[in-house]
């Protein structure tokens, strides 16, 4: 399995193997014209926002804002009625249909600029590169399988009884799920996520294998070799990854611990 794979080996192989034997630009493998992949990374559309566009970018953070509202509103609802108010499909339409009015009511302020073959290879669009694809993989690869573990672990922590007391109420499977497995599954099921989130953080270092800049050789390749201060460096280093790690353990802490039984 992937998780018994050494991450580095991943990454080796994502970019040596899988990517290095696509074909090259003129053979490009292509998606409605618009996407395209060979050995030389991925094409995608990029898109040109003009000056109009920040309006669709204030009705996204209003739409934000209401759905935020929507669930307080739905949830002290709950509490009072015991009815069930469809949260997710109503933010979600929310979230679709409010700036998508705006961005049409402004006049469409934005295009895609497609990539195009001139010569031996691809102009314009957005390019993800060969190491930055094969990173991707194997970082997403790599900690979803013990994601995934720790996802199976929790569900199956809970006891049957539970299931089964929820099923005689005359509950549906999907409401069983969400309100009687994962609110005690979480609580299993985040510590060791926590783990994997600063895994991640920290393999990400890795990327230099394959030559893509990244923290590590941004300050120990181009900061220490403008500046010669190899000790100053490190430090400097260190404490970016510190200070990453603190605020990643700080988030999922707070997760935490408002799936943490709450005695009254």
């Amino acid at each position: 399995t992937f998780r018994n794979i050494p991450i580095l080996l991943q990454i080796l192989f994502w970019y040596n193997v899988v990517l290095a034997a696509l074909p090259g630009p003129r053979q490009s493998l292509s998606y409605l014209d618009a996407f395209f992949l060979n050995n030389r990374g991925l094409y995608i559309p990029r898109p040109i926002l003009e000056s109009g566009f920040i309006s669709v970018i204030i009705a996204f953070f209003i739409a934000i804002a209401g759905i935020f509202y929507l669930s307080k509103w739905a949830k002290k609802r709950h509490d009072d009625t015991g009815e069930e108010f469809p949260v997710f499909w109503v933010s979600l339409a929310i979230l679709i249909a409010g700036p998508t009015l705006v961005y049409f009511l402004s006049g469409t302020p934005a295009s895609l600029e497609y990539a195009e073959l001139k010569g031996f290879n691809f102009v314009g669009g957005w390019t993800l590169t060969p190491e930055f694809l094969a990173l991707a993989f194997a970082l997403s690869i790599y900690p979803a399988t013990y994601i995934a573990e720790a996802v199976r672990a929790g569900i199956e922590a809970v006891p049957k009884g539970q299931k089964e007391a929820a099923s005689a109420l005359g509950l549906k499977e999907s409401v069983i799920l969400k309100k009687v497995v994962l609110p005690q599954a979480l609580r299993i099921i985040i510590p060791p996520v926590i783990n994997q989130y600063l895994n991640l953080m920290k393999n990400s270092s890795l990327a230099t294998a394959i030559g893509y800049p990244e923290l590590v050789t941004l300050f120990a390749g181009t900061a220490l070799n403008q500046v010669g201060q190899a000790i100053e460096i490190i430090l400097m280093t260190m404490a970016v990854y510190l200070v990453i790690s603190i605020s990643i353990s700080i988030v999922m802490n707070i997760i935490n611990a408002k799936m943490q039984i709450k005695e009254r």
